[in-house]
């Protein structure tokens, strides 16, 4: 029962991250910064593979790299955005490490698909049959366009001055006690 509540939990989190991520992703390519949906991102996408650890196995698995993978892509993004404020080459490593982490959420999600959904385990049981492979193929390519219109796209101006504009107000708050 436990393992079951874990499961559900796991997957809602992973849902709200991809949807989250998702709202985020909308923003770089139309030039917009949504500060709480890139927080709730964050914080879900983490949760996401900090919770993938949790499941009872017996060795060490793809999805375990995975979620090593997107701990360490997803500091990167937390050090552009929260440390370095997306100035100069940071603009592009958030916006890069920010959808390979949505990307990694969406290849387990499909991965999951295709064992869980009888249709889908049905033309792929093995996960090497060309529904399989298409499918994770157009997610790369739509990822690797997200990647490129996101870098040339996304101003870091807009994130900068929302950053400046709390540290102002914190230092207004903190100098009037």
């Amino acid at each position: 029962m436990f393992l079951s509540i874990y499961t559900l939990v796991h997957v809602a989190i992973s849902l709200i991250g991809i949807g989250s991520g998702l709202v985020v992703m909308w923003g770089l390519l139309t030039r917009r910064n949504f500060n709480g949906w890139i927080s709730l991102f964050l914080a879900t996408t983490i949760a996401t593979s900090v919770t993938g650890f949790g499941f009872p196995v017996a060795r060490f698995m793809p999805s375990h790299a995975v979620g090593i993978l997107s701990l360490v892509l997803l500091s990167f993004t937390l050090l552009a955005l929260y440390r370095f404020h997306l100035a100069g080459v940071w603009r592009w490593i958030y916006v890069i490490t920010a959808v390979l982490a949505l990307y990694f959420n969406m290849f387990v999600a499909v991965i999951q698909a295709f064992e869980k959904v009888g249709v889908l385990k049905a033309i792929a049981p093995t996960q090497s049959e060309p529904p399989f492979l298409f499918t994770q193929a157009i997610l790369l390519g739509l990822f690797v366009l997200m990647a490129i219109l996101g870098v040339m796209r996304f101003p870091g101006d807009a994130v900068r001055a929302a950053a400046a504009r709390r540290q102002m107000s914190r230092a207004m708050w903190q100098g009037g006690e």
